[in-house]
This record gives structure tokens, sequence and C-alpha cells, in this order.
């Protein structure tokens, strides 16, 4: 039998934790666009992926610190810090286990030493990909819906069905359990679930492009001589994967947030084929691309932060002197 081990998980707590310190403040940045005045004739903006007549990034950056200093950096932060750690948790150790059982079977099968072939990664990353979805899915949504109540509703959507709130005056939600509450008793249950299709289409692949490109890239940079790669080798292979992952993953990112905002204020989208249809009439090919750099350049401290928070504290777990690779 696969040999399971549970702290695969507790690294991946750990990990996660580190990720979402380390990455909420550029996944703010992502999902808000700069502010425009709202008042005396001046028009409110509203996101970066999931908006349109954005500005910049660097203009988002300063427009969000003028207004709510270093501070709005990290708002909605709570509910990611709870559940994304969990959330890794259980990618991880469905990912880590998954391989080492597959692993093994080969093993036995071959009668040969256990060693990891790109079929079993491949195959590791997209169960964790499709579990990740299922955990993933509300914790974004309430993630976004909470970064997204900050921003003015735009008067031009004023036809698109608007719900009954204060135009910018009043938050929607009051914090996360509000926020899911709302959701449910407004859409449902399967409100939480809004934008899984495209989360699907994201993770999948995504998951593909982490955690593959991470193993061969930490086998490629460790010596042969050494037991196991080193702290160095880790934040390095984990910084590149992570910024392979998410700026492949960006059009179906795009696709992901507007979904998600969706709702906020007022109900936009039928479906994914519906948002890219949409959004590509109105905006054309670049806004699937919109966000790509903020995407690339913080999936790579997150990335580097999660892979060694998981490393170094499986080894601590483990109370071994090799940095095990997952």
């Amino acid at each position: 039998m696969g040999s399971f081990q549970l702290e695969d998980f507790a690294a991946g707590w750990i990990g996660g934790a580190a990720s979402v310190i380390v990455g909420h403040p550029l996944d703010t940045v992502k999902v808000l666009r700069p502010c425009l005045p709202v008042f005396l004739g001046k028009r409110p903006g509203t996101r970066l992926q999931a908006g349109a007549n954005y500005g910049n990034t660097l203009s988002c950056i300063r427009t969000v610190y003028r207004r709510e200093s270093v501070f709005g950096f990290f708002k909605g932060m709570s509910f990611p810090l709870a559940s994304i750690a969990v959330y890794n948790s259980v990618v991880f150790g469905v990912f880590s286990n998954t391989q080492r059982f597959l692993s093994e079977h080969h093993a036995r099968e071959s009668e040969a030493s256990r060693s990891r072939t790109l079929s079993d990664l491949l195959l590791a990353s997209m169960v964790a990909g499709v579990v990740s979805v299922s955990l993933g899915t509300p914790v974004d949504l309430i993630k976004i819906r909470l970064q997204m109540q900050t921003q003015p509703f735009q008067e031009g959507n004023l036809g698109l069905k608007p719900r009954a709130v204060a135009l910018g005056v009043q938050p929607v939600y009051q914090g996360p359990v509000h926020c899911i509450a709302t959701i449910v008793r407004t859409e449902g249950l399967a409100g939480m679930y809004r934008g899984v299709g495209a989360m699907l289409l994201r993770d999948v692949p995504g998951y593909c492009l982490y955690f593959i490109p991470y193993v061969f890239l930490n086998d490629w940079i460790t010596p042969q001589a050494c037991a196991g790669p080193s702290p160095w080798a880790v934040w390095l292979a984990g910084g590149l994967a992570g910024a392979i992952s998410w700026g492949t993953a960006t059009p179906m990112d795009v696709v992901k947030s507007r979904l998600q905002a969706d709702g906020v204020y007022l109900n936009k989208y039928k479906g994914v084929l519906d948002c890219i249809s949409q959004s590509y009439q109105k905006e054309g090919l670049k806004v699937f691309f919109r966000g790509i750099m903020v995407n690339t350049v913080r999936g790579f401290p997150m990335s580097a932060a999660m892979f060694l928070g998981y490393e170094l504290s499986l080894q601590a777990l483990r109370r071994d002197h090799t940095v095990t690779s997952p």
C-alpha cells in the first residue's frame, strides 16, 4: 500500500499561510483598478482585471496607498489567511500522497527503485487541481467580493440589473461571514461556486505547470552529489514555477475574476463563454492578458514562500536533515 503521510498536509498549511502574507498586497492590486474621483463630474473605477477603463499597475498602487495607506493592500486578507492555509494544506497533501502512491505502485510492478515519472507528476497535479477547485472557488469568491466592494459602482452599468445598494456609499458585505450569508441568501448555495468552470480551466493545467516545473527545476539546480535540495534551490525553483504557472493562467484568471466579481452590484455575465464573448467584443484580445505582469511578479514570491515554508516545515516535522520535494 502507498504510504499516506499527514505531514504533507501540515507542511502545506504552513506554506500556504506564508504565501498569503507575501502575496496578498499584489493580489489586491491585481483585482482592483485605480479609483478615479467619483464626484464633480469625475467617474469611479472598479478593477484591474474585472473592469474597464482601468489605469496601469503603478497608478493602482499609488491610488490605493493614497486613499487607504499600506493597510489598503491587505484588505480582505483575514479570510484568505484562515482559509487558503487550509486550502494549500489539502492541495499539497493530495499532490504529495497521490504522487507517492503512484511511484510506489510502479515500483512494485517493475520491481525497481521508486522514482518519479512525468506521467505520475502529471496525474498527481491534475488530481490536486480538481480538488483545489472544490475548495478554492468559495475562498476566491469571498476574497474578491470583499476586495471589490470598496470600489464605487460604475454609472455606465446602471442598465445591467443593479442590486439595491447605495452606489459606493456603503459596503455590501460587513465581513467574510456576512458575505457568505448574503451570497447564499441571494444566489443560493450554487452562488458560492460562481466561476467554477473558469477555475477548473485555470487550475487543472495551472497546477500541472506549477508542480512539474518545480520538481524538474529543483532536480536540475541541485548538484547530484547533494542528498537533497538546499533552501536556496527550493526558493528559486518554487518562485520560477509560480511565475510560469500564474503567467500562463492569466487569461482564464481574468475570466474567473470577472465572473466572481460580477454580482457585487450587478449580474452581467451568464457564464464562462458569455464572459469571454462580452470581454472580447468590448475590449479585444488584450483583455485576457490584463494583469499578466502582476500575476507573474506576484507568482514568484508567493510560490517561493509557499514551497520554502512547505519544505522546511516538512523537514522539521519529519526531524530529518534532508529537504524532501513534494
